[in-house]
């Protein structure tokens, strides 16, 4: 059975409120991401390099499409809680991969 990630990139709106993008982030949009349809887990990365984007992996569930169109909806209809501490331009970047080669020694 084929595996899926959503692969996010973001930034934060400001290095003034980058504090607060992180705690906006892990303790409220995470979890509302992760309760929709679709979407089972999440793992987040910071980065090391100067304006370097965070990146969210969430581990997707069925359709992987359908999934993305969940998160969509729920952006669209407020059932995310959105922050002025993300940056919005640009958009942050999103991908559906599927998972090639997993490798545990």
């Amino acid at each position: 059975m084929a595996r899926y990630v959503l692969h996010v990139e973001s930034r934060p709106a400001s290095p003034e409120v980058e504090d607060e993008f992180n705690r906006w982030y892990d303790e409220v949009h995470i979890p509302e991401v992760v309760a929709l349809d679709g979407i089972v887990s999440a793992v987040r990365f910071t980065p090391t390099a100067p304006d370097g984007p965070y990146i969210a992996h969430y581990a997707l569930e069925g359709d992987p499409e359908q999934a993305v169109k969940n998160l969509s909806a729920a952006a669209a209809d407020g059932r995310l809680g959105m922050s002025d501490t993300l940056r919005t331009a640009p958009a942050p970047r999103m991908h559906i991969l599927k998972v090639a080669t997993e490798y545990r020694p």
